[in-house]
C-alpha cells in the first residue's frame, strides 16, 4: 500500500484506482485538472463533491478521455447524470444547472475555449497577416447562448474579427452568411437533434462547409498542443464584434427563394396547406417568413414556436421520430392539412408527414423525401430544357452511400452524375468546393444564380440536389451544409406542384416505385455510452474486420468494402478520405453499412433492399415484403452483434 501524501485527493483518487472503481486514465485527468491554476474554485469543488460520494461512474463517464476535437468539431454531454451542488447554483429559467459540467470529456467552457482558440491559430497560419472574420451562431440549447459568447471572446483575443448573430439562428444560415460576408471560418453551438443535455461546437472554414484537409488536421493540432500547455501569441489589438439581425435574414431567405424550380407552382396548388413544427428550435425566424413571401398557406404549432433547450413537449427534438411530429399531426388532421413539416433545433433537418386517402398521415423518410425532391428537380429542369441530354453529364445528384440507391435510379434514368461520398454533409459541401473551383469564375457566390449554372454546366458540374438520409438535404450550392430552411421550401413546392395534378406525394412515391422499383431501408442502431460503451464500439468495429459474416440476411455476403483501409474514389476520380466503414455487398443487390456515429455513442447499421413491383402487385404490397426481409435482417444483425461484444 503506497503512503499517505499531503493531497487528499490524490489519495482519495488512487484508492479508487487500486480497489477498480476508477480507470487510470480518469484518474490522470482528474489530477490535471483539479491541479490545474485555471481550474476555477467551482470546478474543483464539483469533483471534491464527486469524490466524497463515490460517483466512481460518473467521474469515469467524465474524466476517461478527453473530449476529442473531430474532423467538424466536439459534441458532448454539458449536464451531467448527476449534477453536484456547485454546478446546480441557481439554476437558468429554464431549469438547467447554473454551470456545465466538469470533465475533460464533457462539453463545457474549458474544452470549448480549447476549441475556439485551436481553429483561431488555425487561421492565423492558413491567412498569414490578415484579418480574419469569423462568423458564430448557435440554437436554442442550454448555454448556447454564453457559449457563443466565450468563443467570440477568444477569437477577438486572438485579433480576429467576429459577427455573432444577435439571437439564435440555424446551422445553414451560419453556412451561407460565412461565404456572404466574405469571412475566413464561421462556427455554430448546437448539438443539432441531441438530448437536451448535450451541446456542441462545428466549425466552418472560408467556403461555409465543414472542416475538412488539410484544415481539419490543422485545428485538431492547435487544440492538441494548447492541451499540452502551449502559449498563446501576443497580439498588438484585439479583434472588434459586430452583431447582425434582420438584414443578414432578408438576404439569406432571398438566397433560398432561388431555390424555386416552377415559380407558379405553388400558385396552381389551390387549397394547399402545410403545419409546421420548428420543435423549439432556430427553424421559426426564417421558415414561416419565407411561406408567407412566397404564398405557402400554412399554420405553425404554437405550443412549439417559443426557442426551449428543454424541448419540453417531445421526448427528443427529432424529426426523424414519430413523437416528435404527434402535436403538429394532431393539428394537421383538425385543419385536414396535405403535409406536416418539421426542423430540429439548428434547423439543418427536416422530417414530414403526408396524409394519405384516408385523411391519415404517414412519416416520410429522409430517402423517401430526398428521392421526391430529386425526382421532382430533374424532371422539372429537362421539361424547361436547362438541362438536356447534351449537357447532362455536367449535371450531378449527390449523395452518401448510405443513402438510397432508387437516387442512382434517377440520375441513370435522366443521364447525369450520382456522386457518392462518405457520411456528413461536410464531404458534399466539398464536392461543391471542387465543382466551383472548376468553372473559374471570379466572385462564384455573387453571380446571380443563371450565371453560376451557365459557368457548372460549361466547366463544371451543375449541382441539381444533395442529401443524406438521416433528413438532410440541399438544392442549391450558396450554402455548403445540410438545410432544413430550405427543405421546407422545396418540399412545399414538389407537393403544391403533385398537388395540383390530383396526386398527394404518397402517389408521387408510388409512381417512382413503379418505374424504378421498390427500394426500401433501415437504420438500426446499437448505443453503447461511457468509457465501456466506446471500447466496445471499437471492439465491434474490430470484429467485424477480423471476422466478417459471410451471410447477411440469408444471402451470401459477395464483397466487403473498407473504407477505413482501401483506396476508394468518386465517379469524378476524386480519392475518398478514409473513413472507418464497412460495406457489405449481399447477393441480389442487398447492402448493410456499418459504421460509428461521429456524434452520439452508438453504432449504426444500414440496411439497403431493392425489388421490382412485380404485375399486379402495388408498390404498398411490395414494400410490405421489403420491410419485413430488413425487419428479419436487423433481427439477425442484433442477435449476431450480442455474440461479438456482449
Amino acid at each position: 500500500m503506497s503512503a499517505p501524501t499531503l493531497d487528499p485527493v490524490r489519495d482519495q483518487l488512487e484508492a479508487a484506482q487500486q480497489a477498480g472503481h476508477l480507470l487510470p486514465s480518469t484518474v490522470e485527468n482528474i489530477l490535471k485538472v483539479h491541479g490545474q491554476p485555471a481550474t476555477s474554485p467551482g470546478d474543483r469543488a464539483s469533483i471534491e463533491e464527486l469524490l466524497a460520494a463515490g460517483e466512481w461512474n460518473e467521474l469515469n463517464d467524465r474524466f476517461f478521455k478527453t473530449l476529442a476535437f473531430g474532423t467538424g468539431g466536439i459534441r458532448g454531454r454539458t449536464i451531467g447524470k448527476v449534477v453536484t451542488p456547485v454546478e446546480k447554483g441557481t439554476p437558468t429559467p429554464l431549469g438547467a444547472p447554473e454551470h456545465p459540467a466538469v470533465g475533460t470529456n464533457m462539453m463545457n467552457r474549458a474544452n470549448l475555449a480549447r476549441a475556439a482558440l485551436g481553429l483561431g491559430l488555425h487561421l492565423r497560419k492558413a491567412f498569414p497577416g490578415k484579418k480574419c472574420k469569423v462568423v458564430i451562431a448557435h440554437d436554442t440549447r442550454h448555454y448556447s447562448r454564453p457559449f457563443a459568447e466565450l468563443c467570440a471572446e477568444k477569437l477577438q483575443s486572438l485579433g480576429h474579427d467576429v459577427l455573432l448573430f444577435a439571437e439564435e439562428r440555424s446551422t445553414p444560415q451560419l453556412s451561407f452568411t460565412v461565404r456572404q460576408e466574405r469571412a475566413q471560418a464561421g462556427i455554430v453551438i448546437s448539438a443539432s437533434h441531441n438530448p437536451p443535455h448535450d451541446n456542441g461546437f462545428k466549425a466552418y472554414f472560408d467556403d461555409g462547409a465543414q472542416l475538412v484537409e488539410p484544415h481539419a488536421s490543422g485545428v485538431i493540432a492547435e487544440v492538441e498542443a494548447l492541451q499540452k500547455g502551449a502559449p498563446l501569441p501576443d497580439v498588438a489589438e484585439k479583434g472588434t464584434l459586430t452583431l447582425l439581425g434582420a438584414s443578414a435574414d432578408a438576404v439569406y431567405r432571398q438566397a433560398l427563394k432561388t431555390l424555386i424550380v416552377e415559380p407558379q407552382a405553388l400558385a396552381e396548388a389551390k387549397g394547399l396547406k402545410i403545419v409546421y413544427s420548428s420543435l423549439h428550435g432556430t427553424g421559426i425566424q426564417i421558415i414561416p417568413d419565407l411561406y408567407k413571401e412566397v404564398g405557402v398557406p400554412f399554420s405553425v404549432v404554437a405550443a412549439q414556436q417559443e426557442g426551449d433547450g428543454r424541448f419540453p413537449t417531445v421526448k427528443s427534438p427529432n424529426p426523424e421520430e414519430s413523437a416528435a411530429l404527434e402535436l403538429a399531426i394532431a393539428q394537421a388532421k383538425e385543419e385536414q392539412a396535405d403535409l406536416v413539416i418539421a426542423t430540429d433545433p439548428d434547423c439543418d433537418r427536416l422530417g414530414a408527414a403526408v396524409r394519405d386517402g384516408a385523411g391519415n398521415y404517414a412519416l416520410l423518410t429522409g430517402n423517401m423525401i430526398g428521392s421526391l425532391i430529386a425526382a421532382y428537380r430533374l424532371e422539372r429542369l429537362f421539361a424547361q430544357g436547362v438541362l438536356t441530354p447534351q449537357n447532362a453529364g455536367r449535371a450531378a445528384l449527390i449523395k452518401t452511400f448510405v443513402t438510397t440507391d432508387l437516387q442512382k435510379k434517377l440520375a441513370a434514368r435522366y443521364g447525369v452524375k450520382c456522386v457518392e461520398c462518405l457520411t456528413g454533409f461536410k464531404y458534399i459541401g466539398a464536392k461543391l468546393r471542387e465543382y466551383e473551383q472548376a468553372t473559374g469564375l471570379a466572385d462564384y457566390h455573387f453571380q446571380p444564380p443563371a450565371a453560376r449554372r451557365a459557368a457548372q454546366l460549361e466547366k463544371g458540374t451543375f449541382f441539381v440536389f444533395g442529401g443524406e438520409e438521416s433528413y438532410g438535404y440541399s438544392g442549391g450550392d450558396y450554402v455548403r451544409d445540410k438545410d432544413g430552411n430550405a427543405a421546407a421550401l422545396m418540399l412545399a413546392e414538389v407537393a403544391a406542384w403533385h398537388k395540383a395534378r390530383g396526386k398527394t406525394l404518397l402517389e408521387a412515391l408510388a409512381d417512382l416505385y413503379r418505374e424504378h422499383g421498390l427500394f426500401a431501408e433501415r437504420l438500426g442502431t446499437i448505443t453503447m455510452e461511457g468509457a465501456k460503451g466506446s471500447a466496445q464500439i471499437q471492439a465491434l468495429l474490430a470484429s467485424y474486420r477480423a471476422e466478417p459474416p459471410q451471410k447477411l440476411g440469408g444471402l451470401p455476403v459477395e464483397r466487403l468494402d473498407d473504407y477505413g483501409k482501401q483506396d476508394f474514389a468518386d465517379v469524378d476520380g476524386t480519392p475518398i478520405p478514409k473513413e472507418t466503414m464497412l460495406l457489405f455487398h449481399v447477393e441480389g443487390g442487398h447492402r448493410m453499412a456499418v459504421r460509428a456515429s461521429g456524434t452520439e455513442p452508438k453504432v449504426k447499421f444500414y440496411f439497403f433492399t431493392q425489388r421490382p413491383v412485380a404485375p399486379g402487385h402495388s408498390p404498398a404490397e411490395t414494400e410490405k415484403e421489403a420491410r419485413a426481409f430488413l425487419n428479419a435482417w436487423w433481427a439477425e444483425v442484433e442477435a449476431d452483434v450480442k455474440k461479438r461484444v456482449g
